[in-house]
Parts: structure tokens; C-alpha cells; sequence
């Protein structure tokens, strides 16, 4: 018996996976990053992919218990988050007030780091044009609101942890890209999406609303979380083996 004991207490524990907590954006749901968890699972990370009612609540409302229950759910390894758009600064909200020892690296998509100029207009729109305005609020919600370019994003502190940003540079929509200076995805400018701390930074021709589901957005995402910068170069052979295709 006490044989039996000694070799058990010798066989190493199995490692325990890293997980990544996929978070949403605005008016969008969890079922947005579908395609990305697949890619993620095939790696070998544990992935927790939570919803939550973006739209019907402010920023500091929607984090808790949103994201304590996320990394609960990670359980014991290391935790990585993947954002998209809103998702990111809810992320950067809760992570200035706690910051789990399991923390590992974050990768945004498209996040309004300084906020939107689109919403800024939209809001002022919304002042002039009664209609407008509550057709704004019913689609965005509070949350929605607080994100223009005075909002509270341009008000978090800079990032402490190891952070990597994806923005777009493609638009499906020339009317809300006229309102956004500079290169955008259609909602958010290149220039927002930047924060001091960051550890890399990459702009790839994608649309805001569906960069998620990009192979090469899908294939530096992995990259960045493997090694804690973008490749920056990626053949298709690079983005094809790096977001799992043909695997």
C-alpha cells in the first residue's frame, strides 16, 4: 500500500490549461466569437465565453458579476482575455480595479480606447432630432452613451498588463466613416484604438463588426497570445497554421 502511495505522490499532476475569457461587444451577443473559440480550443486553451446584457446597462454596472464569474469559471490556471469593440473597455474598467494574480495577456479587437467620434455625433444628432435620439439609446443603451470621445474610456487609467490591439482599416459604411477621422473600421479610428501601456499594436484591413472572424485577426490573436507581440508579418501560410485551418 504504502508502495502504491510513493509512486502516485511521484506521477506528475497534469498541467493545468490557460483559459481565455472571449468577451462581446455593444448590441452584439456571445455567439460573435464562435469561430474564434474553435481556433483557441484547438490550441489547447480552456475557453469561457460569457453574454451579457450590453445594452441595458452602464459600464460599471455590466462588469460585475460579468467578469468575476468569467475568471471563476477559468478555475485555478492562467487567464487571458480576447475583447471585441465595448468588451475591451470593459475589460480595462474591471482590471483597474482587480487585477487576479492569474492574469495573463489581453488581445483587444477594435476597442475605443479614446472613444468614438460616431457617437459624439450621433449623441449631438440625437439632442437635435427627438426621434433620432431614442432610436439611439433603444440600440445602444447606457453603456453605449458613455462612449464618445469624452466618455469615460479616455478617463481609465493606462494599461498594467501585458496588452496587444488589433484595429481595422476597412469600412462597409462610407456615411459612418466620413463622421470618424482618419483610417477607421467604420466605427472606430485607428488613433482610438491605441492606449499608453500597451505591449503591440497592428492594423489589419477588417471591418469592425465582424474582425473577430477574420483568419488573419483569428491568427495574430493566437500569435500575440503564444508570445506576447503580433508577428507582424504573416505570410498565408503563417495565418493559415496560426488560426488552426487545415489543422
Amino acid at each position: 500500500m504504502r508502495l502504491v502511495v510513493l509512486i502516485l505522490a511521484l506521477i506528475p499532476a497534469p498541467a493545468v490549461a490557460d483559459c481565455v475569457i472571449l468577451l462581446h461587444g455593444l448590441a452584439r451577443t456571445e455567439t460573435s466569437f464562435v469561430v474564434m473559440e474553435a481556433a483557441l480550443r484547438r490550441e489547447g486553451y480552456d475557453v469561457v465565453r460569457p453574454g451579457y446584457p450590453s445594452t441595458k446597462a452602464e459600464l460599471q454596472a455590466l462588469i460585475d458579476p460579468l467578469l468575476p464569474q468569467a475568471v471563476a469559471e477559468c478555475g485555478a490556471g492562467k487567464v487571458h482575455f480576447v475583447t471585441h469593440s465595448m468588451g475591451g473597455i470593459l475589460t480595462r474598467l474591471w482590471l483597474s480595479q482587480h487585477k487576479p494574480e492569474t492574469l495573463g495577456r489581453v488581445v483587444m479587437l477594435g476597442p475605443p480606447n479614446h472613444g468614438s467620434k460616431l457617437v459624439d455625433e450621433m449623441t449631438k444628432w440625437g439632442k437635435e432630432i427627438e426621434l433620432w435620439g431614442e432610436a439611439f439609446e433603444w440600440f445602444n443603451g447606457p453603456a453605449g452613451a458613455q462612449l464618445g470621445t469624452d466618455g469615460l474610456p479616455s478617463h481609465l487609467p493606462p494599461v498594467e498588463f501585458e496588452l496587444g490591439i488589433i484595429a481595422g482599416s476597412r469600412s462597409l459604411n462610407p456615411l459612418t466613416s466620413m463622421l470618424v477621422p482618419g483610417p477607421d473600421d467604420g466605427k472606430v479610428s485607428v488613433g482610438s484604438t491605441r492606449v499608453e501601456g500597451m505591449a503591440d499594436h497592428i492594423v489589419l484591413p477588417v471591418t469592425h463588426t465582424f474582425m473577430m472572424n477574420n483568419p488573419h485577426v483569428i491568427a495574430e490573436t493566437v500569435y500575440f497570445l503564444a508570445n506576447g507581440r503580433f508577428h507582424h508579418d504573416m505570410s498565408l501560410g503563417d495565418v493559415l497554421f496560426w488560426a488552426g485551418i487545415g489543422r
